[in-house]
Formats: C-alpha cells, structure tokens, sequence
C-alpha cells in the first residue's frame, strides 16, 4: 500500500513523521521505497522518530524537525524461547540487524559506526538540535519571527541511571574512622599494671 501510494505521482515528495518505531523489517521496506523514489524526498519530523521511525527518517533527502520533536536510536530487541542454541541464533541476529540499522544510519550521519554503535547502546534521545549536530537531522521546522536558541540536548537513560548510582554511592559511603585503644572497663590499665609489676620485680 505504501509503494502503490508513493509511486502513484511524480514529483517532490513530503512526508510528516511522527511514530514510536515498530517492526525494523517493515522500517526496513519504507527505507528502500524512499530511497528507489526518483524524486526528492523531505521528511518533516513533527512529533517523534524513535526506534525503527529513526530508520525511516534516514532516508529523506532533506530531514527536518520541529523544535519540540525528538528522535531516539537503541538496540535492536526481540523475544526469544528455546535452548541455549536458540538463545545463541538470537544474538547473533540482533547483531546482524544492528550492523544492518548503522548502515542507515552511518550513510545519512557520516559518523563512525564505532560511535553510532555507542549511541545505540546508551539508547539515545535528541532533540532537534542535537539531532542536527550529529547529522541525523538536516534543519529545523521554524517560525522566521521566532530568533530564541534552542540548546543542543542528547538524553541518555542509562547514563542519568549511572549518575544516580554514583551520586547515592558517594552519600553512602564513610570514611573509615581511626582505631583507637579501648579504654579499661575498671581498675588499671595494662600499662600500669606492667609498670607495677616491673618494679616489683626490681
């Protein structure tokens, strides 16, 4: 239904992203669609591109993002049931369809696949701005009249969990208190008892 609508026409073609991703084989097809299609292509991020919507928006000659949009790339997941070898058939392809999401991502971007790679691990959020630093993003939807900046802002989950932890460890955490001689419970102290007994001797 998609291609038989996108090929219906000819000429420059706009398409309003907002979605939260889903299947990365169906995002997989709609990539390849855009990218067969001879005209150009704009893709206007108007509320979110994440997960498998990412992929999709990849593919857009020119990508552009309203100030409020974000856009968010992680991991690949699946669910699996079975032996330790169905287990092990699993990962190896999530890895495969990993490799096969950065190839996306690396045409549009330019960056490394070392450091696409890290960003999907630490499940990363942008905003437009942000998203426009790292290549994901062409430009901005804005309001000529509107001259405010935005800050660039990238959001990691597991890095705020990693910054709490840190910070709960450290209030935690006591400095070792120096061993001191306990005092006698009654009487004398060793020490005087020693004392005592050596002049007796003398």
């Amino acid at each position: 239904m998609f291609r038989d609508e996108l090929f219906a026409g000819e000429g420059d073609v706009i398409i309003y992203l907002n979605s939260p991703g889903g299947d990365c084989i169906a995002a997989s097809q709609i990539y390849t669609m855009l990218m067969d299609y001879p005209g150009s292509i704009t893709v206007k991020i108007d509320g979110i591109a994440a997960s498998a919507a990412s992929v999709i928006a990849m593919a857009g000659t020119t990508v552009l993002m309203a100030p409020t949009s974000l856009m968010m790339i992680h991991n690949p997941m699946t669910a699996a049931f079975g032996s330790r070898d169905e287990m092990e058939k699993a990962i190896e392809m999530l890895n495969e369809v990993k490799e096969s999401i950065i190839n996306a991502y690396e045409l549009k971007t330019g960056l490394s696949r070392a450091r696409i790679s890290h960003y999907m691990d630490a499940e990363t959020w942008m905003n437009a701005r942000k998203a426009i630093e790292l290549g994901f993003a062409d430009g901005m939807l804005t309001d000529e009249t509107v001259t405010a900046e935005m800050p660039a802002f990238e959001f990691s989950d597991r890095a705020v969990e990693a910054a709490l932890v840190n910070k709960i460890t450290a209030k935690t955490r006591k400095e070792p208190e120096p061993l001191q001689e306990p005092a006698p419970k009654h009487g004398r102290s060793v020490n005087e008892l020693m004392d005592r007994l050596n002049l007796l001797k003398n």
